[in-house]
């Protein structure tokens, strides 16, 4: 293998082998302690503009498997501690390897992960690049930003998915770079879903008379989209709403509230969760660098779930407004089941349950 090199905004270098495509990339570097699901990670559009980091220090043992994929693949480069390079699955189609080449994504592997991982936690998330050779000019790497990529991620035109059996209900997805699990998981509950691109307007969505709208997840800082925000102003209250990491911090700042940055996120499939209406501790997936400041939405919203980490907001119901949110993701893949109910909870709003 070729050597590489990950240089991070700071200087500070590591040398390891080249995967992937044969190019450079600069992106935001961010880490997910997921022991599985690499794929789902790959695939899912919430790390459009983004270097990902692999924890777990084996990533492709399983190769590449299409149908658990879970969008296209939107990330900048890829770090890994070791590839495998012969995987073994009744279901594999493919090398890691391949995969990456055919995407033009460039990645790393052999470099010490954990060392990466402590780096992040103490700094903060900090921009990186991916290259074949080490530059003297970091101003390309300090000077990047994650931008416009809502827009970027999200479907160009409608599409509908019929129910699994009998349609029970019709919803209305806004897609802000939807992971195929959640029409899934409306499908299999009776649902029609049409999904829409993001600056869909609300008199349109609101012309097409859906039970409900679902709020998908999504990529980098939600106050950047502000068309986005301007339409769910016109649609929250009118008929059920249910949203999900993007959505949740979309609806937040729809509501008055505001978000704030965190540290180096939250990225994983053992995020514990707190369930502040009830006694239970929920294990769930989540993928997301912003988090609503629960404060802000004093008088507004009610906090239903909080991070039992650092107790940041992780959920909100909004009395009279037919409408709830969660910053989590309750369809997981990959990850935990235990919060799956909550689409339950979506279909009996639509089904007149307050």
């Amino acid at each position: 293998m070729e050597r590489a090199y990950l240089v991070l905004a700071d200087g500070t270098v590591f040398e390891g082998r080249a995967i992937g495509a044969p190019a450079d990339a600069v992106g935001e570097l961010v880490f997910t302690t997921g022991m599985c699901g690499y794929l789902e990670t790959l695939t899912d559009e919430s790390y459009a503009g983004q270097i990902v980091m692999q924890t777990y220090p084996l990533i492709g043992n399983y190769g590449v498997i299409p149908q658990d994929f879970e969008g296209r693949c939107a990330v900048r480069g890829y770090v890994v501690r070791e590839m495998c390079s012969q995987p073994s699955n009744f279901r594999c189609q493919g090398g890691l390897d391949g995969f990456l080449k055919s995407q033009g994504v460039p990645g790393i592997c052999g470099v010490d992960t954990r060392r990466l991982t402590r780096l992040i936690r103490e700094h903060g998330v900090m921009n990186a690049k991916l290259c074949r050779e080490v530059p003297s000019d970091l101003s390309d790497i300090q000077n990047y930003a994650v931008t416009g990529v809502v827009a970027a991620e999200s479907c160009r035109e409608r599409s509908v998915h019929p129910a699994e059996g009998e349609t029970k209900y019709r919803v209305a997805l806004m897609d802000y770079g939807a992971k195929r699990s959640i029409v899934k998981q409306l499908q299999a509950r009776g649902c029609e879903v049409t999904v829409l691109p993001q600056d869909t307007p609300a008199e349109d969505v609101l012309a097409l008379h859906p039970d409900g709208v679902m709020l998908s997840n999504g990529p980098g800082d939600p106050q950047e989209n502000v068309y986005c925000i301007e339409q769910l102003k016109k649609i929250i209250g009118k008929l059920p709403v249910f949203g999900i990491c993007l959505g949740h911090q979309l609806t937040a700042l729809a509501m008055g509230g505001t978000t704030v940055k965190l540290k180096y996120g939250h990225r994983g499939v053992n995020q514990p969760v707190r369930d502040l209406t009830g006694e239970r501790t929920y294990i769930t997936s989540q993928n997301h660098g912003y988090a609503v400041v629960s404060e802000s939405l004093e008088g507004i919203g009610r906090v239903i779930f909080e991070n039992a980490n650092d107790h940041t907001c992780e959920g909100v119901e909004y009395p009279g407004k037919r409408c709830f949110t969660v910053q989590f993701h309750p369809e997981a893949s990959s990850g935990p089941l235990d919060t799956r109910f909550l689409f339950d909870r979506f279909i009996a709003m639509m089904g007149g349950d307050r």
